[in-house]
């Protein structure tokens, strides 16, 4: 019978980083681990900078890199919650999309996507107006779909990413008539194939409110910490920075936004009085 010693050496468990990744997997499926998944995260890091210079090639100098690599690391959160190993897929396979995605979200919000996806755009439209001709009327969206062998899933991505940010003259002929004066887009005075320009500025105005004077790297350090549990020296390793010097851009965050919402308490109290 093994001696009591024997019997806790034997329990001992294997640091994370020392075992086999499949196995960290597996336990991570089960268990959920909040430690094991800032594991992965930390281990897949270099994914998230690898897809992000590679688009950082096809894009202006304006912008930045590092924009891009910390949008990234969110795409690589929901791979790491959503990976499924009964599919059979590498983790690297599987992840590469899901960081594209997230990088090219964060392009469509700075209005850089329509142009990578302006030429595609073009040819739906020219499919539009090439219906509308043959039928007489405006074709539907299967329609336009068929006519250019494409599938909808692809269709109505194609759509939405054009659509999001497009732009028109309000003074663009919306169709003949036979006066001498032309119905433009201004005198439609509704247009349900834009979402509501208001609530999209009230939810902007809201989000610079709460994040008025953060840079990219400190908004990352608030979710990090407060919504996916991370230690001050897993952000920094996930960061490349200091565990120290995240402790003191956390204390300079949070006395900065306690500072920024007591002024706007301020001048709501004086605008009452």
């Amino acid at each position: 019978m093994p001696s009591p010693k024997r019997r806790a050496a034997a329990t001992v468990e294997v640091p994370v980083d020392q075992r086999d990744v499949t196995e960290v997997w597996i336990e991570y499926q089960k268990t959920g681990s909040g430690e094991i998944r800032n594991f992965l995260l930390t281990k897949y890091l270099h994914l998230v900078k690898y897809n992000a210079e590679r688009i950082h090639t096809k894009l202006p100098v304006e912008v930045d890199v590092e924009d891009l690599q910390s949008a990234g690391i969110f795409g690589l959160m929901d791979a790491i919650d959503a990976f499924d190993m009964d599919r059979g897929v590498k983790f690297e396979t599987y992840c590469a999309p899901r960081i594209r995605g997230a990088i090219l979200d964060e392009l469509r919000s700075m209005d850089w996507v329509p142009r990578l996806v302006r030429s595609r755009t073009s040819k739906i439209e020219g499919a539009r107006k090439r219906l509308a001709m043959k039928m007489g009327r405006h074709p539907t969206d299967v329609e336009v779909a068929g006519e250019l062998d494409m599938p909808m899933d692809e269709f109505n991505k194609i759509v939405k990413d054009s659509g999001a940010v497009g732009v028109v003259s309000i003074h663009r002929k919306w169709f003949e008539t036979d006066s001498n004066k032309d119905v433009r887009e201004i005198d439609v005075l509704r247009d349900d194939r834009q979402p509501n320009p208001l609530s999209q500025v009230q939810r902007r105005d809201l989000k610079d409110l709460m994040t008025k004077g953060l840079s990219r790297a400190e908004r990352l350090i608030l979710v990090l910490y407060y919504y996916e549990e991370m230690t001050m020296k897993e952000i920094g390793q996930t960061l490349d920075l200091s565990e120290s010097r995240v402790s003191q851009m956390h204390s300079s965050i949070l006395a900065r936004l306690k500072a920024q919402m007591q002024h706007k308490t301020d001048e709501f109290a004086t605008e009452e009085e």
